[in-house]
């Protein structure tokens, strides 16, 4: 089974979009993480649902936890405001690192690697192209850490 063969399609966003928009949809698609495009295309970055669940959470609370408890319901109701008119290459963490990239022909195995090494529920898979000067790369999709697990316990 190659990575070509395991890629799916998955939600993404761009770095210039709305950061409100990117968070409607880590809700309503239930999503970890959603998969971050260049402008190009191509895998830039990865935003995890909880880097923006952080952002929504006001520093004196990260400071001090226990202030969370003394938060009135009228007030959390305006967190998300913390979103509103941010893009989503300002809501990314400062050292974002490029997101795992799998090459379209490597393995289940050496996908799982590449996961458990850089800890990321997504991996993006890429063909790249055969002539590189003239071609571009293309991306087939994503490898979820879901997807992986439920094709290797297949086999299992």
């Amino acid at each position: 089974m190659r990575a070509r063969d395991l890629a799916e399609p998955y939600p993404s966003v761009g770095v210039g979009d709305d950061a409100l928009t990117a968070a409607r949809l880590l809700a309503e698609e239930r999503l970890p993480a959603v998969l971050v495009l260049d402008g190009h295309g191509m895998p830039g970055a990865i935003l995890p649902a909880s880097q923006l669940v952080r952002l929504l959470v006001p520093n004196y609370v990260l400071e001090d936890p226990a202030l969370a408890a003394v938060i009135d319901e009228a007030h959390a109701d305006r967190l998300c405001q913390a979103l509103t008119g941010r893009t989503v290459g300002e809501v990314l963490p400062k050292q974002a690192a490029a997101p795992p990239v799998a090459d379209a022909d490597d393995t289940a195995v050496e996908v799982a690697a590449l996961m458990a090494t850089s800890r990321s529920p997504l991996i993006a898979v890429v063909e790249h192209a055969a002539d590189r000067r003239h071609g571009t790369d293309h991306l087939l999709g994503v490898i979820t850490a879901s997807r992986l697990l439920e094709r290797l316990l297949a086999t299992a």
